[in-house]
């Protein structure tokens, strides 16, 4: 059972992308939304954690969210791939389940 993680807070402000990451499985995905993606700025203390997890499972962004916070794909971590709003939703069909963490 393949699972969906969101994470809509910002790391330096809340735990959820901490506890989010330690509950990560093979084959899940994490979504970095609204200030959740500042979490994957490069050189960040939270950019090794995610970069850490990329072999288990994918670290996605959602681009829009990214560039409302003026960061460009180039200012977060090697290997994160983005995605739109119609991206998001294909994650959602794709994956069995969704955790919201807030």
């Amino acid at each position: 059972m393949s699972t969906l993680h969101t994470v809509n807070k910002s790391p330096f402000e809340r735990s959820s992308l901490a506890s989010c990451l330690a509950h990560v499985a093979q084959g899940d995905a994490v979504l970095l939304i609204e200030d959740g993606v500042t979490g994957a700025r490069r050189g960040s203390s939270f950019a090794e954690a995610l970069h850490a997890k990329s072999p288990v499972c994918a670290i996605y962004i959602l681009a829009p969210d990214l560039a409302a916070r003026g960061m460009k794909a180039e200012d977060v971590i090697e290997g994160a791939k983005f995605v739109d709003y119609g991206g998001f939703v294909d994650l959602v069909a794709e994956k069995t389940r969704v955790v919201a963490w807030l």
